[in-house]
Protein backbone atom coordinates (compact mmCIF):
# COMPACT_ATOMS: atom_id res chain seq x y z
CA UNK A 1 0.00 0.00 0.00
CA UNK A 2 1.38 3.81 -1.01
CA UNK A 3 2.42 5.77 1.46
CA UNK A 4 -0.10 8.57 2.84
CA UNK A 5 2.47 11.46 3.42
CA UNK A 6 1.14 14.83 5.32
CA UNK A 7 2.59 17.97 4.96
CA UNK A 8 4.48 20.35 7.17
CA UNK A 9 3.27 23.09 8.69
CA UNK A 10 5.21 25.40 11.25
CA UNK A 11 5.87 21.99 13.04
CA UNK A 12 2.57 20.20 12.84
CA UNK A 13 1.38 17.56 10.23
CA UNK A 14 -1.22 18.59 8.88
CA UNK A 15 -3.40 17.11 5.89
CA UNK A 16 -6.62 18.53 3.42
CA UNK A 17 -9.34 17.22 1.71
CA UNK A 18 -7.29 18.03 -1.63
CA UNK A 19 -5.30 14.60 -2.57
CA UNK A 20 -2.52 14.78 -4.21
CA UNK A 21 -1.87 11.24 -5.68
CA UNK A 22 2.38 10.80 -6.91
CA UNK A 23 2.65 8.76 -9.93
CA UNK A 24 6.15 6.70 -11.13
CA UNK A 25 6.73 8.21 -14.34
CA UNK A 26 8.02 4.61 -15.44
CA UNK A 27 5.10 2.54 -14.53
CA UNK A 28 2.16 4.60 -13.59
CA UNK A 29 2.00 2.95 -10.10
CA UNK A 30 1.33 5.02 -7.41
CA UNK A 31 3.99 6.05 -5.09
CA UNK A 32 2.50 8.20 -2.48
CA UNK A 33 -0.53 10.07 -1.38
CA UNK A 34 -0.57 13.45 0.18
CA UNK A 35 -2.29 16.94 0.02
CA UNK A 36 -2.14 20.68 -1.17
CA UNK A 37 -2.04 22.74 1.38
CA UNK A 38 -4.78 25.22 2.19
CA UNK A 39 -4.91 28.82 2.19
CA UNK A 40 -5.49 28.52 6.00
CA UNK A 41 -2.28 26.29 5.94
CA UNK A 42 -0.46 28.99 4.46
CA UNK A 43 -1.84 31.78 6.69
CA UNK A 44 -0.82 29.86 9.75
CA UNK A 45 2.81 29.13 8.35
CA UNK A 46 3.37 32.68 7.62
CA UNK A 47 2.35 33.97 10.85
CA UNK A 48 4.37 31.29 12.50
CA UNK A 49 7.67 31.62 10.19
CA UNK A 50 6.94 35.63 11.10
CA UNK A 51 6.89 34.75 15.46
CA UNK A 52 9.75 31.93 15.00
CA UNK A 53 12.33 34.86 13.66
CA UNK A 54 12.88 36.41 16.33
CA UNK A 55 13.95 33.21 17.94
CA UNK A 56 15.90 32.44 14.40
CA UNK A 57 17.67 35.65 14.47
CA UNK A 58 18.62 35.04 18.24
CA UNK A 59 20.14 31.67 17.67
CA UNK A 60 23.75 31.44 18.60
CA UNK A 61 25.92 30.05 15.47
CA UNK A 62 26.94 27.11 17.21
CA UNK A 63 23.23 26.25 17.54
CA UNK A 64 22.16 27.02 13.90
CA UNK A 65 25.40 25.18 12.63
CA UNK A 66 24.72 21.88 14.65
CA UNK A 67 21.09 21.59 14.04
CA UNK A 68 22.54 21.43 10.00
CA UNK A 69 25.04 18.81 11.58
CA UNK A 70 22.09 17.16 12.65
CA UNK A 71 19.88 17.21 9.52
CA UNK A 72 23.17 15.83 7.30
CA UNK A 73 23.78 13.43 9.37
CA UNK A 74 20.28 12.14 9.66
CA UNK A 75 20.12 12.58 5.82
CA UNK A 76 22.85 10.61 5.61
CA UNK A 77 21.56 7.71 7.58
CA UNK A 78 18.42 7.74 5.20
CA UNK A 79 20.30 8.02 2.10
CA UNK A 80 18.96 4.95 0.33
CA UNK A 81 15.48 5.39 1.58
CA UNK A 82 15.38 9.19 -0.04
CA UNK A 83 17.35 8.17 -3.66
CA UNK A 84 14.73 4.95 -3.62
CA UNK A 85 12.10 7.69 -3.28
CA UNK A 86 13.68 10.29 -6.13
CA UNK A 87 13.96 7.81 -8.60
CA UNK A 88 10.13 6.46 -7.82
CA UNK A 89 8.56 9.67 -8.22
CA UNK A 90 10.78 11.69 -10.56
CA UNK A 91 11.74 9.00 -13.03
CA UNK A 92 15.59 9.58 -11.75
CA UNK A 93 17.85 6.75 -12.15
CA UNK A 94 18.88 5.30 -9.55
CA UNK A 95 22.48 6.25 -9.51
CA UNK A 96 22.30 9.80 -10.11
CA UNK A 97 19.33 9.66 -7.60
CA UNK A 98 22.58 8.35 -5.05
CA UNK A 99 24.72 11.01 -6.08
CA UNK A 100 21.73 13.71 -5.22
CA UNK A 101 21.06 12.45 -1.98
CA UNK A 102 25.53 12.92 -1.04
CA UNK A 103 25.11 16.23 -3.08
CA UNK A 104 22.35 17.21 -0.29
CA UNK A 105 24.47 15.53 2.45
CA UNK A 106 26.78 18.20 1.40
CA UNK A 107 25.30 20.99 0.99
CA UNK A 108 23.82 21.08 4.34
CA UNK A 109 27.17 20.43 5.66
CA UNK A 110 28.85 23.73 4.21
CA UNK A 111 25.61 25.31 5.39
CA UNK A 112 26.82 24.97 8.75
CA UNK A 113 30.48 25.57 8.05
CA UNK A 114 29.27 28.63 6.36
CA UNK A 115 27.09 29.25 9.36
CA UNK A 116 30.54 29.91 11.50
CA UNK A 117 31.52 32.10 8.82
CA UNK A 118 28.69 34.43 8.80
CA UNK A 119 30.46 37.78 10.19
CA UNK A 120 30.99 41.48 9.77
CA UNK A 121 34.40 43.91 9.35
CA UNK A 122 35.80 47.16 11.41
CA UNK A 123 35.67 49.86 9.12
CA UNK A 124 37.81 53.18 9.45
CA UNK A 125 35.88 56.31 9.42
CA UNK A 126 38.46 58.90 9.87
CA UNK A 127 38.99 59.83 6.74
CA UNK A 128 38.21 63.31 6.85
CA UNK A 129 38.96 65.57 9.88
CA UNK A 130 35.14 65.59 11.00
CA UNK A 131 34.95 61.75 11.32
CA UNK A 132 38.35 62.24 13.59
CA UNK A 133 37.65 59.06 16.71
CA UNK A 134 35.24 57.09 14.67
CA UNK A 135 35.12 53.56 12.79
CA UNK A 136 32.32 51.96 11.95
CA UNK A 137 31.56 48.06 13.06
CA UNK A 138 29.32 45.99 10.35
CA UNK A 139 27.19 43.12 11.17
CA UNK A 140 24.81 40.58 8.38
CA UNK A 141 21.33 40.61 9.81
CA UNK A 142 19.03 37.79 8.91
CA UNK A 143 16.17 39.43 6.73
CA UNK A 144 13.04 37.65 7.37
CA UNK A 145 10.76 35.15 6.54
CA UNK A 146 11.49 33.79 3.49
CA UNK A 147 8.99 32.28 0.15
CA UNK A 148 11.10 29.83 -1.35
CA UNK A 149 10.09 27.34 -4.65
CA UNK A 150 11.87 24.54 -5.87
CA UNK A 151 11.70 21.98 -8.78
CA UNK A 152 11.19 18.56 -9.82
CA UNK A 153 14.24 17.80 -11.30
CA UNK A 154 16.58 17.85 -8.32
CA UNK A 155 13.57 17.31 -6.00
CA UNK A 156 15.90 17.14 -3.03
CA UNK A 157 19.49 19.32 -3.61
CA UNK A 158 17.75 22.28 -5.51
CA UNK A 159 15.08 22.81 -2.36
CA UNK A 160 18.00 22.04 -0.13
CA UNK A 161 20.06 24.93 -1.53
CA UNK A 162 17.30 27.39 -0.06
CA UNK A 163 16.28 25.51 3.17
CA UNK A 164 19.98 25.35 4.28
CA UNK A 165 21.19 28.88 3.78
CA UNK A 166 17.86 30.31 5.46
CA UNK A 167 18.36 28.07 8.67
CA UNK A 168 22.29 28.81 9.19
CA UNK A 169 21.61 32.47 8.39
CA UNK A 170 18.94 32.94 10.72
CA UNK A 171 15.86 33.11 8.70
CA UNK A 172 12.83 31.02 8.52
CA UNK A 173 11.37 29.66 5.53
CA UNK A 174 8.42 28.28 3.92
CA UNK A 175 9.09 25.98 0.57
CA UNK A 176 6.85 25.07 -1.99
CA UNK A 177 8.02 21.86 -3.13
CA UNK A 178 6.92 20.55 -6.85
CA UNK A 179 3.92 19.12 -7.93
CA UNK A 180 5.61 16.17 -9.74
CA UNK A 181 7.69 15.29 -6.94
CA UNK A 182 6.85 16.66 -3.12
CA UNK A 183 7.36 13.17 -1.58
CA UNK A 184 11.34 13.56 -0.80
CA UNK A 185 11.27 17.32 0.72
CA UNK A 186 8.00 16.06 2.64
CA UNK A 187 10.58 13.21 4.11
CA UNK A 188 13.12 15.66 4.80
CA UNK A 189 10.62 17.49 6.52
CA UNK A 190 10.60 14.20 8.99
CA UNK A 191 14.25 15.29 9.86
CA UNK A 192 13.73 18.75 10.34
CA UNK A 193 10.74 18.28 12.87
CA UNK A 194 13.33 15.44 14.71
CA UNK A 195 16.17 18.37 14.65
CA UNK A 196 13.77 20.73 16.93
CA UNK A 197 14.02 24.04 15.62
CA UNK A 198 11.77 26.64 16.74
CA UNK A 199 7.88 25.67 15.61
CA UNK A 200 7.68 27.88 11.96
CA UNK A 201 10.90 28.27 11.51
CA UNK A 202 10.68 25.61 8.34
CA UNK A 203 7.29 24.68 6.69
CA UNK A 204 7.10 22.72 3.81
CA UNK A 205 3.87 22.16 2.15
CA UNK A 206 3.02 21.04 -1.56
CA UNK A 207 0.36 24.12 -3.19
CA UNK A 208 -1.89 24.67 -5.65
CA UNK A 209 -1.18 27.54 -8.05
CA UNK A 210 -3.40 29.97 -6.56
CA UNK A 211 -1.83 29.25 -3.31
CA UNK A 212 1.19 28.97 -4.12
CA UNK A 213 1.27 32.60 -5.48
CA UNK A 214 0.85 34.26 -2.37
CA UNK A 215 4.45 33.62 -1.29
CA UNK A 216 5.43 35.59 -4.24
CA UNK A 217 2.91 38.42 -3.46
CA UNK A 218 2.77 38.51 0.15
CA UNK A 219 4.84 41.54 1.78
CA UNK A 220 5.53 39.71 5.12
CA UNK A 221 8.38 37.24 2.51
CA UNK A 222 11.61 39.78 2.67
CA UNK A 223 12.96 36.77 -0.40
CA UNK A 224 11.49 34.94 -2.85
CA UNK A 225 13.90 32.28 -4.35
CA UNK A 226 12.87 30.53 -7.42
CA UNK A 227 13.94 27.65 -9.58
CA UNK A 228 12.31 26.71 -12.35
CA UNK A 229 11.40 28.49 -16.03
CA UNK A 230 12.46 31.54 -17.62
CA UNK A 231 8.75 32.23 -18.48
CA UNK A 232 7.01 31.64 -15.14
CA UNK A 233 10.24 33.39 -13.05
CA UNK A 234 10.53 36.48 -14.60
CA UNK A 235 6.78 36.62 -14.64
CA UNK A 236 6.80 36.51 -10.46
CA UNK A 237 9.55 38.91 -10.47
CA UNK A 238 6.97 41.56 -11.69
CA UNK A 239 4.80 41.10 -9.35
CA UNK A 240 6.59 40.51 -5.92
CA UNK A 241 6.49 44.10 -4.54
CA UNK A 242 9.65 45.18 -2.76
CA UNK A 243 11.17 41.60 -1.52
CA UNK A 244 14.40 40.33 -2.67
CA UNK A 245 14.07 37.93 -5.96
CA UNK A 246 16.25 35.33 -6.80
CA UNK A 247 16.10 33.49 -9.92
CA UNK A 248 17.76 30.75 -10.72
CA UNK A 249 16.33 29.77 -14.15
CA UNK A 250 16.78 28.04 -17.62
CA UNK A 251 19.56 27.65 -20.62
CA UNK A 252 20.17 26.23 -23.89
CA UNK A 253 23.97 25.38 -22.47
CA UNK A 254 26.18 25.68 -25.34
CA UNK A 255 30.11 23.24 -25.78
CA UNK A 256 32.93 25.10 -27.83
CA UNK A 257 35.18 22.49 -28.90
CA UNK A 258 38.23 24.18 -30.28
CA UNK A 259 40.44 23.26 -33.22
CA UNK A 260 43.04 20.45 -31.50
CA UNK A 261 40.78 18.87 -28.50
CA UNK A 262 40.40 15.03 -27.94
CA UNK A 263 36.89 14.85 -30.10
CA UNK A 264 37.06 11.53 -28.21
CA UNK A 265 37.07 12.61 -24.83
CA UNK A 266 34.78 15.48 -25.51
CA UNK A 267 32.25 13.39 -27.02
CA UNK A 268 31.73 10.90 -23.91
CA UNK A 269 31.51 14.46 -21.93
CA UNK A 270 29.12 15.56 -24.12
CA UNK A 271 27.29 12.22 -24.26
CA UNK A 272 26.96 12.66 -20.34
CA UNK A 273 26.29 16.55 -20.01
CA UNK A 274 23.59 16.29 -23.05
CA UNK A 275 21.69 13.26 -21.85
CA UNK A 276 22.10 12.90 -18.10
CA UNK A 277 18.11 12.47 -16.50
CA UNK A 278 16.73 12.55 -19.93
CA UNK A 279 18.37 16.21 -20.49
CA UNK A 280 16.10 17.91 -17.70
CA UNK A 281 18.25 19.77 -16.33
CA UNK A 282 18.75 23.60 -16.87
CA UNK A 283 22.36 23.35 -17.52
CA UNK A 284 22.41 20.26 -20.03
CA UNK A 285 24.44 20.50 -22.82
CA UNK A 286 22.14 21.70 -25.95
CA UNK A 287 24.51 23.15 -28.32
CA UNK A 288 28.20 22.07 -29.47
CA UNK A 289 30.34 24.19 -31.46
CA UNK A 290 33.05 22.69 -33.22
CA UNK A 291 36.21 23.82 -35.15
CA UNK A 292 35.03 22.50 -38.74
CA UNK A 293 38.40 20.67 -38.77
CA UNK A 294 37.25 18.27 -35.95
CA UNK A 295 33.27 18.16 -36.92
CA UNK A 296 33.27 14.81 -38.95
CA UNK A 297 35.00 12.85 -36.55
CA UNK A 298 33.08 14.60 -33.71
CA UNK A 299 29.89 13.88 -35.17
CA UNK A 300 31.04 10.51 -35.58
CA UNK A 301 32.21 9.74 -31.76
CA UNK A 302 29.16 11.36 -30.63
CA UNK A 303 26.65 9.29 -32.26
CA UNK A 304 28.65 6.42 -31.32
CA UNK A 305 28.93 6.72 -27.76
CA UNK A 306 25.11 7.96 -27.66
CA UNK A 307 24.00 4.76 -29.13
CA UNK A 308 25.36 2.98 -25.95
CA UNK A 309 23.07 5.11 -23.97
CA UNK A 310 21.04 2.25 -21.43
CA UNK A 311 17.31 3.20 -21.25
CA UNK A 312 15.00 2.04 -19.08
CA UNK A 313 13.75 1.44 -15.77
CA UNK A 314 15.10 3.93 -13.44
CA UNK A 315 15.52 1.81 -10.10
CA UNK A 316 17.57 -0.45 -12.27
CA UNK A 317 21.42 0.49 -11.02
CA UNK A 318 22.49 0.26 -14.95
CA UNK A 319 20.27 2.22 -16.39
CA UNK A 320 21.16 5.94 -17.68
CA UNK A 321 18.58 7.41 -19.06
CA UNK A 322 14.95 6.84 -17.82
CA UNK A 323 11.61 8.47 -18.48
CA UNK A 324 10.64 12.23 -19.29
CA UNK A 325 8.41 13.57 -16.32
CA UNK A 326 5.04 13.39 -17.78
CA UNK A 327 3.64 12.95 -21.38
CA UNK A 328 3.35 16.72 -21.92
CA UNK A 329 7.52 17.26 -22.12
CA UNK A 330 7.44 14.31 -24.17
CA UNK A 331 5.29 15.44 -26.68
CA UNK A 332 6.70 19.14 -26.59
CA UNK A 333 10.26 17.92 -27.79
CA UNK A 334 8.30 15.70 -30.22
CA UNK A 335 6.85 18.84 -31.75
CA UNK A 336 10.02 20.81 -31.46
CA UNK A 337 12.40 17.65 -33.18
CA UNK A 338 9.60 17.40 -35.58
CA UNK A 339 9.40 21.02 -36.54
CA UNK A 340 13.45 21.34 -36.82
CA UNK A 341 13.91 17.99 -39.06
CA UNK A 342 10.58 20.47 -41.26
CA UNK A 343 12.93 23.22 -41.56
CA UNK A 344 15.73 21.13 -42.44
CA UNK A 345 17.73 19.54 -39.75
CA UNK A 346 19.08 16.26 -39.74
CA UNK A 347 18.81 13.76 -36.93
CA UNK A 348 22.21 10.91 -36.42
CA UNK A 349 20.66 9.44 -33.84
CA UNK A 350 17.64 9.22 -32.09
CA UNK A 351 14.26 11.19 -32.97
CA UNK A 352 11.64 9.39 -31.85
CA UNK A 353 9.22 9.01 -28.59
CA UNK A 354 7.95 6.02 -27.03
CA UNK A 355 5.46 6.51 -24.16
CA UNK A 356 7.97 8.61 -21.51
CA UNK A 357 10.66 8.14 -23.42
CA UNK A 358 12.37 10.08 -25.68
CA UNK A 359 15.34 8.53 -27.45
CA UNK A 360 18.71 10.29 -26.93
CA UNK A 361 18.84 12.42 -30.20
CA UNK A 362 21.40 14.12 -31.81
CA UNK A 363 20.98 16.71 -34.55
CA UNK A 364 22.62 18.53 -37.01
CA UNK A 365 21.87 21.49 -39.86
CA UNK A 366 19.58 23.12 -37.45
CA UNK A 367 18.52 26.39 -37.85
CA UNK A 368 19.99 28.44 -34.98
CA UNK A 369 16.08 30.13 -34.67
CA UNK A 370 14.27 26.60 -34.41
CA UNK A 371 12.92 25.60 -30.92
CA UNK A 372 15.63 22.79 -30.64
CA UNK A 373 18.28 25.47 -30.45
CA UNK A 374 17.06 28.76 -29.17
CA UNK A 375 14.97 27.81 -26.13
CA UNK A 376 15.12 25.61 -23.33
CA UNK A 377 14.56 22.12 -24.70
CA UNK A 378 14.69 20.29 -21.39
CA UNK A 379 14.74 17.41 -23.01
CA UNK A 380 17.71 14.49 -24.47
CA UNK A 381 18.97 16.27 -27.74
CA UNK A 382 21.54 18.34 -28.40
CA UNK A 383 22.49 19.89 -31.71
CA UNK A 384 26.07 20.42 -33.50
CA UNK A 385 27.48 23.11 -35.72
CA UNK A 386 30.60 23.05 -37.38
CA UNK A 387 32.50 26.48 -37.02
CA UNK A 388 35.40 28.24 -39.14
CA UNK A 389 37.11 29.52 -35.51
CA UNK A 390 37.29 30.32 -31.95
CA UNK A 391 36.35 33.59 -32.11
CA UNK A 392 33.37 32.15 -34.37
CA UNK A 393 32.55 29.67 -31.83
CA UNK A 394 32.25 31.83 -29.16
CA UNK A 395 30.21 34.48 -31.07
CA UNK A 396 27.84 31.73 -31.74
CA UNK A 397 27.70 30.90 -28.04
CA UNK A 398 26.78 34.01 -27.13
CA UNK A 399 23.73 34.28 -29.52
CA UNK A 400 21.21 33.09 -27.40
CA UNK A 401 18.91 34.78 -24.59
CA UNK A 402 20.20 32.69 -22.03
CA UNK A 403 23.56 32.91 -20.20
CA UNK A 404 23.79 30.11 -17.17
CA UNK A 405 26.87 28.20 -18.18
CA UNK A 406 28.87 27.17 -21.12
CA UNK A 407 31.98 24.79 -21.42
CA UNK A 408 34.84 25.09 -23.23
CA UNK A 409 37.50 22.40 -24.42
CA UNK A 410 40.53 23.58 -25.47
CA UNK A 411 44.40 23.37 -25.33
CA UNK A 412 45.02 27.12 -26.12
CA UNK A 413 45.49 28.82 -22.90
CA UNK A 414 45.06 32.35 -24.59
CA UNK A 415 41.94 31.03 -25.83
CA UNK A 416 40.42 30.02 -22.65
CA UNK A 417 41.40 33.43 -21.51
CA UNK A 418 39.27 34.83 -24.14
CA UNK A 419 36.45 32.95 -23.56
CA UNK A 420 36.36 33.81 -19.85
CA UNK A 421 36.24 37.54 -20.75
CA UNK A 422 33.88 36.99 -23.68
CA UNK A 423 31.51 34.61 -23.03
CA UNK A 424 28.13 36.09 -21.50
CA UNK A 425 27.22 33.36 -19.05
CA UNK A 426 27.39 32.97 -15.20
CA UNK A 427 30.03 30.44 -15.38
CA UNK A 428 32.60 28.85 -17.92
CA UNK A 429 33.90 25.38 -17.35
CA UNK A 430 36.95 24.66 -19.00
CA UNK A 431 38.19 21.67 -20.39
CA UNK A 432 34.68 19.86 -19.01
CA UNK A 433 30.74 20.21 -20.12
CA UNK A 434 28.53 23.30 -18.40
CA UNK A 435 26.85 20.39 -16.05
CA UNK A 436 29.58 20.72 -13.68
CA UNK A 437 28.33 21.99 -10.38
CA UNK A 438 29.57 22.11 -6.93
CA UNK A 439 27.45 23.34 -4.31
CA UNK A 440 29.87 25.80 -2.65
CA UNK A 441 30.48 27.47 -6.00
CA UNK A 442 28.93 30.54 -6.80
CA UNK A 443 26.03 29.45 -8.99
CA UNK A 444 23.48 31.72 -11.50
CA UNK A 445 23.11 33.25 -15.09
CA UNK A 446 22.94 36.47 -16.58
CA UNK A 447 19.91 37.51 -19.49
CA UNK A 448 17.27 35.52 -19.42
CA UNK A 449 18.96 33.27 -16.79
CA UNK A 450 18.66 34.30 -13.93
CA UNK A 451 19.08 36.64 -11.09
CA UNK A 452 21.71 36.28 -8.38
CA UNK A 453 23.89 33.54 -7.20
CA UNK A 454 22.80 30.56 -5.26
CA UNK A 455 25.59 28.62 -3.84
CA UNK A 456 25.21 28.74 0.25
CA UNK A 457 27.89 31.33 0.78
CA UNK A 458 26.31 33.73 -1.65
CA UNK A 459 22.80 32.62 -0.76
CA UNK A 460 23.29 33.28 2.88
CA UNK A 461 24.48 37.34 1.24
CA UNK A 462 20.72 37.46 -0.47
CA UNK A 463 19.23 36.44 2.71
CA UNK A 464 21.39 38.68 4.95
CA UNK A 465 22.02 42.60 5.23
CA UNK A 466 24.49 44.46 5.91
CA UNK A 467 24.26 46.24 9.31
CA UNK A 468 25.83 49.30 10.20
CA UNK A 469 27.09 50.87 13.97
CA UNK A 470 28.82 53.99 13.74
CA UNK A 471 31.07 54.28 16.89
CA UNK A 472 32.46 57.83 18.22
CA UNK A 473 35.47 57.44 20.70
CA UNK A 474 34.43 60.51 23.00
CA UNK A 475 38.06 60.57 24.24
Amino acid sequence: MAKDYRYYCAGEWRSSDRALEIRNPWNDELVGVTSFASDDDLEHAIRAAEDAFEAMRGMPLYERAAALDKLADLLEARGEEVATLIAQEAAKPLRDARVEVMRGVFTIRIAAEEAKRIGGEMIPLDLLPSSKGRFGITKKAPIGPIAAISPFNFPLNLALHKVAPAIASGNTVILKPPTHDPLTMLTFAEMVDEVGLPKGAVSIMPMDRATGDRLVTDDRFKLLSFTGSPDVGWEMKKRAGKKKVVLELGGNAGVIVDAGADVALVAQRVRAGAFAYAGQVCISVQRVYVHRDSYGAFCDELVAAVQTIKIGDPLDPDTELGPMIDAKAVNRIDEWVRAAVDEGATLLTGGKATGRFYEPTVIVDASKESFVCSREAFAPIVTVFPVESFEDALDQANDSVFGLQAGVFTNDVEHAFQAFDRLDVGGGILNDIPVYRIDHMPYGGVKDSGLSREGVRYAIEDMTETRLLVVNRLS
